[in-house]
């Protein structure tokens, strides 16, 4: 099976016009559930907030320069290296979700939006790296899902068992799994397949970008303000309302406590 762009192979029966309305409405939902979420659940306001307490409590100024170089160990540690993750396991299983979901959000933009139809002769590297990005979720996500959840390696609780603070990872992992399936399926020329796998696949991501009041989506955008504000709390001398991580060690193998969803 050659790999190809998906797609551009989906537009025979889907205006590319179609596909890239549906991007829109997802960015869309994305913008509006998490500007809805700060409203609701007043984190701006709390951030802010606690922002004026901290600077008007400062028992030493931070100074323009050492602000910038707060904000590059805050993007550098606690977001491109997910430093807030004191268990390895958890770490390197959230870095490949995470640049795995990149790799593959914009591969997917890109495909629907600049090649998505036969004659606009995608680059061969575009599909593979879309296939590299969603099997970079899965493994990190299945990895998470099974394995690495607090109340399922510490607990001993059922796999299977859903929450709703789980619907974030569990949709962010359907969404992927059935779009490179459907990929796959489209491929080989079975059609009722085909449809079943893009319903699916349709059906997963709509409950992915479309939860995110409800889901855990919405903390990507909340963990960076939170670690640049602790960072300055801790530089100007007063003390972050924000809880500290846990970092207890692993004694006998265990695993640390700490919340057991994304």
């Amino acid at each position: 099976m050659s790999i190809s762009n998906p797609f551009a192979e989906l537009s025979a029966s889907v205006p590319p016009a179609v596909m890239q309305s549906y991007v829109v409405i997802m960015a869309l939902l994305v913008i509006g559930g998490t500007l809805f979420d700060i409203a609701h659940k007043k984190s701006a306001r709390y951030f802010f907030d606690n922002w004026r307490n901290s600077t008007s409590k400062a028992k030493q100024q931070v100074g323009g320069g050492e602000m910038v170089a707060l904000a590059v160990q805050t993007a550098v540690v606690d977001v491109m290296a997910s430093g807030e993750f004191c268990n390895m396991r958890r770490r390197v299983s959230h870095l490949l979700t995470m640049y795995g979901f990149v790799i593959y959000l914009i591969t997917t933009v890109i495909m629907v939006f600049a090649f998505a139809t036969p004659a606009a002769h995608t680059p061969a590297s575009l599909p593979i790296w879309w296939y590299i990005g969603g099997l970079m979720v899965c493994i990190g996500g299945y990895w998470f899902w099974f394995f690495i959840r607090v109340d399922v390696a510490a607990e001993g609780n059922s796999p299977l068992r859903l929450v709703r603070a789980d619907l974030f990872i569990v949709s962010l992992v359907l969404s992927v799994t059935f779009g490179l399936v459907w990929a796959c399926v489209q491929a080989t020329g079975s059609t009722a397949w085909t449809y079943v796998f893009l319903f699916l696949y349709l059906l997963s991501t709509t409950v992915l970008f479309g939860s995110i009041p409800w889901s855990k989506f919405s903390h990507m955008f909340f963990k960076p303000a939170a670690a640049l504000e602790k960072r300055i709390s801790d530089a100007n001398g007063t003390r972050s309302n924000l809880p500290a991580p846990a970092d207890a060690p692993r004694i006998f193998g265990s695993v640390p406590r700490q919340t057991g969803h994304y």
